[in-house]
Parts: structure tokens; sequence; C-alpha cells
């Protein structure tokens, strides 16, 4: 079953997004990050839990997921439980010739999304409903993932993942949590009066490892982190596995039904990912 597959089936979906080791790490230090990375991607998908594999998360500039993976992992993975993201912070040639070698290479989705404009390179378009398009024209085998704000106005959120030009057959969402839950809620409301049941949405959930203040004022910049509510959870005793349980629940109870974990620790990415589910089912 390919991710879309999963998504259009009567299941929900969690999967898992990876962030690739950052390009400036000497060969050593990339050779061992490159190695958590393929034992995080095996575990994964050895429990058939898909995974999303960044670019450019956070305005750094990443290894080439896609070679580093075709090169190293083999045929160790299924490919079509691997998803790696495209941002628009690369020259136009290298993103229509990035997702060729994509479908080539037997990956059969692909999330393409702006990147972040205050970092890093600018973007070839102006917005990633552009790329996708040009990708759909080169490659039309390749599923599309697209991007949602569930923090935005949630009446112009569904009027773009509406649109014809939003050109995807599914999208993912900012990071969400439970500890802010009415802007997603009104969200998931109008996708289904909408009927947008065609497109399936994946919603971001983090894995805080705690809650250092150095450490989430930087996540601020790049994801919306209730900070003082946060911090009060982890004062209060709750472990991070709990924290993260907490929100998917709080989704689901909701109607929210797909979902992907961001910073699991890579070398526990499926026993952290296990328990985090268990404790979900305990909240049930």
């Amino acid at each position: 079953m390919t991710l879309l597959d999963s998504l259009r089936s009567a299941n929900s979906v969690i999967a898992a997004e990876l962030r690739p080791p950052r390009a400036e790490l000497d060969s050593s230090e990339g050779m061992d990050a490159w190695i958590d990375m393929y034992h995080a991607v095996k575990s994964l998908t050895r429990q058939d839990v898909a995974v999303f594999l960044t670019d450019s998360a956070v305005g750094t500039e990443e290894e080439h997921n896609l070679r580093h993976l075709v090169t190293n992992l083999g045929r160790d993975a299924p490919r079509d439980h691997v998803v790696p993201f495209l941002t628009t912070k690369h020259s136009l040639d290298f993103c229509l010739g990035y997702a060729e070698q994509a479908w080539q290479d037997g990956f059969p989705a692909l999330v393409v999304l702006g990147g972040d404009k205050s970092v890093g390179r600018p973007r070839c378009v102006n917005h990633a409903w552009e790329l996708r398009r040009e990708i759909r024209a080169r490659e039309p085998r390749l599923n599309l993932g697209g991007w949602a704000n569930p923090y935005g106005d949630a009446s112009h959120q569904v009027d773009y993942l509406s649109d014809e030009a939003f050109t995807a057959e599914f999208y993912l969402t900012q990071i969400v949590s439970h500890l802010d839950v009415a802007p997603v809620e009104r969200f998931v409301n109008e996708a289904r009066r909408r009927g947008l049941d065609h497109l399936p949405g994946m919603f971001g959930v983090f894995y805080y490892r705690s809650a250092n203040p150095k450490t989430l004022g930087v996540l601020s910049q790049f994801l919306p982190v209730p900070v003082e509510p946060l911090a009060a959870e982890f004062a209060a005793g709750a472990t991070p596995i709990e924290v993260c349980a907490r929100t998917l629940r709080a989704m689901m109870d909701i109607g929210a039904r797909h979902f992907y974990i961001s910073n699991l620790p890579l070398l526990s990415a499926a026993s952290t990912l296990n328990a985090i589910l268990e404790r979900v089912g305990a909240l049930a």
C-alpha cells in the first residue's frame, strides 16, 4: 500500500518526520549521523510507519536526502513508505530534476513545500503550488503533497486546499497542540463542511523533549509553540511521551485522523513512537 492508499483507507495513518544530517558536518560526523538515520528509517518502515524526510527544515542546509537514501539504504526499506520533502529553496532545474529522480528511484510520493522565507536561500517560485504545477507537468505519476496551516483563517485555508491550482493528492499541516485546540477544530469542521474528504490531511505533532526556554524560543521561530502552558505541563511532571500523546488524543477527539510526528530521537524512533501510541490508547 502506498501512503496515498493508506490515507484513503478507513484506518488512521501515523508517520514520522525525520531531519537528515546537516550538510556542514565533517565526513566522520556525517557518516555517523547517516548511520543513525538509516537505522531509524529501517526500524520505522519495518512497522509499516511512513517516514517523511525534511529538506532544509529550519533554514540550515541539509544533506541531499534522496541521494543518500538510494546510495546507502538500498532496498532495505520499502520506497512506498519513504516520502521526501522538497522545498522551493533550490533552483527550478534542481527541483524538477529531483522530482524526476524520486520517481525513477521508486519513490511514489513527494511533499512539495515553500520553505521559510526568512532564512536560507530565496525561493525559486513565489508559492509551492507553482512548483507542484511544474512537477506535475514534468512527472505526472508522482503523488504530490502540499501544506496547510490550521491556525490560519479556516475558510481561507480550505479555499486554498479546494482550488484546482493546489495540485496535490494530500496535504500536511503546521504543528498542532492540545494546548491550542480551538483553531484546529474550526479548520477540521470547515474542511468537513466543504466536502474536502477526497483530499486527506496529516496533522503535524511535535515531540517536545523538554521545556527548555532557549530551545522553545528557537522553535517558536519556525512553528507555533505554546511556551507557557507547555512549560507548565512539564513542571507538573508530564513526560515527553505523555505530552505528545495528549496532542494526538485531543486531535483525534475533534476528528483528525492522520498524523506525522516530528523530532523523534533517531536512536529510539520506533520504540518512542510505540510508547506514544500506547499512551494514546490509555487516554481513550
